[in-house]
């Protein structure tokens, strides 16, 4: 009991996004994000028990900054290239 009592304090303030609030936010669709799931470029679910799942949202966000810093670090390297 100690244990529970542990991880749920360790994990307070932690908010969790069920899929269709995921899907909203990342702009792609059901198949696009398990195929990003399963080729490990997009974070894994957590388990809610049955067959019930959710995201962290802070491992979403982190994934949008991902993206963000990504894009813009491409874009960078084309105007670059574009200029020589």
């Amino acid at each position: 009991m100690n244990n529970q009592a542990i991880h749920f304090s360790s994990t307070a303030g932690e908010r969790l996004m069920r899929k269709p609030e995921v899907l909203a936010r990342i702009g792609l669709g059901n198949t696009t994000l398990y195929a990003n799931i399963k080729a490990g470029t997009f974070p894994a679910p957590v388990s809610l028990g049955g067959r019930a799942v959710a995201w962290r949202a802070t491992e979403i966000d982190g994934w949008i900054a991902e993206r963000i810093a990504a894009s813009r670090g491409q874009l960078g390297e084309h105007r670059r290239a574009e200029r020589q």
